[in-house]
């Protein structure tokens, strides 16, 4: 088998980044492009979706595919992309007791929690709303304001700035005015937690709210209004978008059924207000299993829903159409999830001690060999196999090879999955090995 395709050189703290993450079983926080096998062809469409939404359009992508199909990996892969071209970026986990969907202002929250840019790491709500008061300095002494009418100018810029959004949440607009004032007169505890309730945190001290000219706690309703404001300030920074991932979004499937509609009807809600123009600079994606997609437990129990999210997946995937409203994952094959393996061994050998050693050790056969034996301690299911493979591979293979000089794994190693290093997926698709561990020579 041939190697995968190379790759520009990568940094050592890009490699390390990646490497430690496989390591433990994890998605890479960053450095995806580095192993991105086999999404070009969705590149330029998507890229062309990020420059639409980069000139004030938005955009709602839901993302299909089985456990094991990449979903987190292509989201971040995507995330990465929008931050590159100066998006912010938010990962969030719908979750039914932290995140619930039917809640916006939870989902709020967690966007300002988890919010992120090229410059300040989560949450980056500070850095951003500091920089959007820079801005409007630099605006009112461009325009002439002397130093004693600065103040003055800035806030007519800010009035005029959110006008749209304070006809649908004027409290954004007023904390906002708060938090500066807390900071010009040097009460940094009052302004952190005015910057605290406008990311929708709630139980805010009363006095810091009173302050600011606030009341009580972000609701549902209000928490549309705060996005289309996080998304005129982030404008007004320097930032060109704001990318959001709703993650497993199948877990709805699993509440009850009240709140399952309720959050059914939120989600269909968010895609309305997205087509509707409201949210300019907004790229927001989900992500679920063709179950919650296809099933009478998810999308199809709201026949709207339904409707807005219709894709025609009858045709062979290559001629699957990266510019609709869904976009399908096919999942690995045995001959993908090797391309990968030898991506991460040639990435992992040019930080090595002995990077030729590496490669001629841990040979494009022996990564062959191993993907076919965690695979097949899986019941045989390549398409759930890729988190442990490559744990395998980077954990107990490559950095044995790098440290012991006579370490060879066809000799040395035989693979060992023992079911509590396993998720719930992966456990279920080992149950069909009579014993709790399964040993398989390579």
């Amino acid at each position: 088998m041939s190697s995968a395709k190379p790759h520009p050189p990568a940094s050592a703290a890009r490699r390390r980044t990646v490497i430690d993450a496989l390591r433990r079983g994890a998605v890479p926080d960053s450095g995806l492009d580095l192993l991105a096998t086999g999404l070009d062809r969705f590149a330029s469409a998507l890229d062309g979706e990020l420059d639409s939404v980069a000139s004030g359009g938005a955009v709602f992508k839901a993302v299909r595919g089985e456990y094991g199909s990449g979903k987190t990996f292509f989201t971040r892969w995507l995330g990465e992309r929008a931050k590159r071209l100066g998006f912010a970026v938010a990962e969030i986990q719908v979750s039914e007791t932290e995140t619930p969907l039917h809640k916006l202002e939870t989902v709020y929250r967690r966007l300002t929690e988890r919010l992120a840019t090229a410059s300040f790491p989560p949450s980056a709500l500070r850095p951003i709303v500091d920089a959007w008061f820079y801005a409007l300095e630099e605006d009112a002494l461009a325009a002439g304001a002397s130093d004693h009418e600065l103040a003055r100018e800035v806030e007519a810029l800010l009035t005029t700035r959110l006008a749209e959004v304070s006809r649908h949440a004027p409290s954004f607009a007023t904390a906002l005015r708060g938090y500066r004032a807390a900071l010009i007169e040097g009460d940094e505890a009052t302004a952190a937690a005015v910057l605290a309730w406008l990311g929708g945190q709630p139980h805010v001290a009363a006095a810091a709210r009173r302050s600011a000219g606030v009341r009580g706690d972000l609701d549902h309703f209000g928490a549309l209004g705060f996005l289309q404001g996080l998304l005129t300030v982030l404008r007004d920074s320097g930032h060109r978008g704001l990318f959001v991932v709703l993650d497993e979004v199948e877990t709805l499937q699993r509440v009850r059924s009240d709140a399952r509609d309720k959050a059914l009807n939120a989600l269909r809600q968010l895609i309305d207000e997205v087509h509707s123009g409201r949210f300019p600079g907004l790229y927001l994606v989900i992500t679920g299993t063709p179950a919650f997609y296809d099933g009478q437990q998810g999308v199809q129990r709201l026949a709207p829903l339904a409707q807005r999210l219709a894709t025609d997946f009858t045709t062979d995937p290559r001629f699957d159409n990266p510019r609709a409203v869904q976009l399908r994952l096919p999942g690995f094959t045995q001959e993908s999830l090797v391309d990968l393996g030898v991506t991460i061994r040639d990435l992992y050998a040019a930080g090595a001690s002995a990077p030729e050693r590496t490669v001629a050790v841990v040979d494009d056969a022996y990564v062959a060999e191993l993907a076919r034996a965690v695979g097949g301690a899986l019941g045989g299911k390549v398409g759930v196999a890729p988190r442990l493979f490559l744990k395998k591979l980077v954990g107990d293979v490559l950095d044995r090879v790098d440290q012991f000089d006579d370490f060879d794994p066809r000799q040395h190693y035989r693979l060992t999955v023992n079911s509590n290093e396993l998720t719930d997926v992966e456990r279920n698709s080992a149950a069909t090995h009579s014993a709790d561990d399964i040993e398989l020579d390579v």
